[in-house]
């Protein structure tokens, strides 16, 4: 299954190749925002620019149209949305440049439709974003701010086989990038870079999404890696550096009562170093729902703090009696070290978590010591692990 779904995103997702044929003397169908008015002198708010090359590349019918961000210059732009559909099957925005958002929270101006992120590219097919460029939220001013206020940096909305590769994500006021009710979204070489000490500056959040491919990038951030909410399958997520940050979570779900679904997680190959957390799953008690079919495998550890947790009772409520179904859930062959004494919880609720397998688990203390593991509630087998996890079923 997991062959078929990669061999699904290559052949649906524009190959890589399409962009870096396109030189900068031969694309046949380009539109360069500096001929429509952009200074990138880093200060000028270059954003109506940005809109009315969108505008025309996207009603171009000629062959792909390219939206071209130069290099050697710093555009700054307000938020920004780039609507579709486009009338072309594949639209490029080559971005060689840095895009950057205004300095101060005071200086950004929003209205009703982009107040809650950056730049967003809306219900767009075939869109390729690339070029080596560089994005920059500003996110500094934001972080001693309310959560609720601060903006996404950029956002894939309803947008179908979609390639984001080869740029830099920096400082975002929240998460850096958000994947909302997408299918067929491929992201790839990518740096995502905050301190560790930002709030809420998640990497790549998924939501309702449908077969989402992560690989070959860095994340630093201070929160997740890449959480994966409600709605979302067919996730894929391989050769990542993860760190610092929170690590890569399922969830949390259920938050308010809420019925939420995650399913078809693969997670492999990935590298967390000084994580607060590894592999996650985290749900609220009270919630409904199903977390099932994830898989975390082939993980390297530097410095964990919780290395493997599942946590049914995430906020947990007394005397509720319920929780969304965590099932068929597995870890296999974890390396490294954590500073934590506990290694491995998997924290289940009344309803259990059932399922639950680790295999060839292998985490020690920093100076070599061997660490705990606890479980509540659990069912499943484990084998070739330590620590032991002599709580489950075998």
């Amino acid at each position: 299954m997991k062959v078929l779904f990669s061999l699904f995103l290559v052949l649906v997702i524009p190959s890589p190749s399409l962009c870096s044929k396109v030189g900068k003397s031969n694309i046949p169908n380009a539109f360069n925002i500096v001929k429509y008015g952009a200074k990138g002198d880093g200060h000028s708010d270059d954003s109506n620019a940005f809109l009315k090359a969108w505008k025309d590349a996207c009603t171009s019918t000629k062959g792909t149209p390219t939206l071209i961000v130069p290099a050697g210059k710093i555009f700054m732009t307000q938020p920004l949305t780039f609507q579709g559909p486009c009338k072309s099957a594949t639209i490029n925005v080559m971005i060689r440049g840095t895009i950057t958002a205004p300095q101060n929270r005071e200086h950004w101006k929003s209205d009703d439709n982009d107040h809650d992120s950056w730049i967003t590219f809306n219900h767009i097919s075939g869109l390729v974003v690339n070029g080596g460029g560089t994005l920059n939220g500003q996110g500094a001013s934001w972080w001693d701010k309310n959560a609720s206020d601060r903006p996404t940096a950029l956002r894939f909305l309803g947008c179908d086989n979609v390639k984001h590769s080869s740029l830099t994500h920096l400082n975002s006021p929240k998460n850096h990038i958000s994947i909302t009710g997408c299918d067929s979204v491929l992201i790839s070489n990518v740096n995502l870079i905050a301190p560790e000490t930002s709030p809420n500056t998640d990497g790549v959040d998924i939501s309702s999404s449908t077969k989402v491919l992560i690989e070959h990038s860095t994340i630093s951030t201070g929160d997740d890696c890449v959480a994966i909410n409600s709605g979302s399958k067919f996730i894929n997520i391989t050769n990542v550096k993860c760190g610092p940050g929170h690590g890569i979570s399922v969830g949390s779900l259920g938050k308010n009562g809420k019925y939420a679904t995650v399913e078809e997680v693969y997670v492999s190959h990935i590298i967390f170093t000084r994580t607060t957390n590894g592999a996650r799953i985290k749900t609220w008690e009270g919630g409904s729902g199903y977390a099932r079919k994830i898989t975390y495998k082939n993980i390297t550890l530097i410095g964990v703090k919780n290395p493997v947790i599942i946590d049914q009772q995430y906020h947990a409520l007394e005397s509720v009696g319920k929780g969304v179904k965590i099932s068929d859930v597995t870890f296999r062959n974890f390396r490294g070290t954590t500073k934590d004494k506990t290694a491995i919880e998997l924290n289940c609720g009344s309803i259990g978590c059932t399922n639950i397998v680790l295999e060839d688990i292998h985490i020690s203390g920093l100076n070599g010591e061997r660490p705990s593991s606890s479980c509540k509630n659990v069912h499943g087998s484990s084998s070739s692990c330590n620590p032991s996890i002599t709580c489950l079923d075998n």
